[in-house]
């Protein structure tokens, strides 16, 4: 799917901004970071930064695998259907150019029309399911952003982070410690809170 490293920064960016400010507005404390980095590690607990690889956090979170398969079978499926209904036509335009000299002008001119009709619909089929799958796609970008913005929240909150950052090869941040990589963390807390929320609705609609 298109451009979702890039949709997943602008979620990192917009949850830094949302952290950020919940920090200062919630807390008149200042924190000072003091010291250079160790050999071994970073003191996470005076820093309260914290990056996630994005590209990993998104072919890992099990509702990106889910959505993206199922928008590509459903693509598959539109595909076939788009190559069966043209080759039905196909074949209607090989039998009529085999058969148009038995015909009269007007009855040659009647089918011509009608088969036109059918290229134009055809056309106008093709464009539907174009836009049908491209809303789809916006929707599943959509709620990825909320998801992974919503639980970013919850986590900056819960561990008192100032901000977290997308760390990407094509990013911003040139370099980052290892001991500042949250993503394996945030993957295991999204597909936990995935699997919590798709089991609520199972129960719910077993008891319906």
């Amino acid at each position: 799917m298109k451009n979702l490293s890039l949709i997943l920064n602008i979620v990192l960016l917009a949850a830094v901004a949302v952290l950020y400010f919940l920090h200062f507005s919630s807390n008149n404390e200042t924190s000072e970071i003091a010291g250079e980095e160790s050999s071994a590690t970073f003191d996470k607990s005076k820093l309260k930064i914290a990056y996630v690889n994005s590209d990993s956090l998104i072919s890992n979170f099990d509702f990106f695998q889910e959505k993206s398969e199922e928008l590509k079978e459903e693509r598959s499926k539109s595909e076939t259907d788009l190559e069966n209904r043209a080759r039905g036509i196909e074949k209607q335009v090989n039998d009529f150019q085999r058969t148009r000299g038995n015909m009269t002008i007007n009855q040659a001119r009647a089918i011509e029309e009608d088969l036109y009709k059918k290229q134009q619909n055809l056309l106008q089929y093709r464009e539907n399911l174009a836009q049908n799958l491209l809303k789809k796609e916006s929707e599943i970008n959509n709620e990825l952003y909320d998801k992974v913005s919503s639980y970013l929240k919850e986590y900056g909150i819960a561990n008192k982070m100032e901000i977290v950052l997308s760390y990407t090869r094509n990013s911003g941040v040139l370099y980052a410690h290892d001991s500042l990589d949250i993503t394996q963390v945030v993957i295991t807390g999204l597909n936990e809170a995935y699997r919590n929320q798709n089991t609520v609705k199972a129960d719910s609609t077993g008891s319906n």
